[in-house]
């Protein structure tokens, strides 16, 4: 744990949470700065900051357990849709540097919406990229 995370803090009772799910590897709490109501992230234990440092079991149980605590979220608040967030960095909005889920109901004429337009990309970008990321992977697709 960095002495000053605040997901390890709430893990370890410092700092009260209202938490509703926890297991071996994850806990699950009530975002305290709700997109919508029933805003709830998923946290893994381990303190690591990100996608890319975090532990494969650590990701796979994140996942379990967000498709668990997903399934309560839709049967108790009924919502007609649900996002799931994760960022990495600042540069990605990453407001606390330790892996988290965020779970977000939505509903229909929330007034919530992602910033971006969908507007075509240059395909030879887009296959140039494509190519650099199956070589990273170490295949060639």
């Amino acid at each position: 744990m960095t002495g000053d995370c605040v997901f390890c803090k709430i893990r370890d009772g410092q700092i009260p949470s209202a938490k509703i799910y926890e297991d071996e590897r994850t806990f699950a709490i009530m975002d305290i700065n709700p997109l919508n109501p029933g805003h709830t992230l998923v946290i893994i234990k381990a303190h690591e900051p990100t996608l890319f440092d975090a532990d494969a079991a650590d990701l796979a149980a994140a996942i379990t357990a967000a498709k668990r605590v997903a399934r309560a979220l839709r049967d108790a608040l009924k919502p007609d849709g649900l996002n799931m967030l994760q960022a990495n960095g600042a540069a990605a909005f990453q407001s606390v540097p330790h892996l988290h889920l965020h779970l977000i109901p939505r509903f229909v004429r929330d007034g919530k919406g992602f910033d971006w337009q969908l507007t075509p990309g240059n395909r030879d970008e887009i296959l140039a990229n494509a190519e650099k990321i199956r070589v990273a992977l170490g295949g060639k697709g």
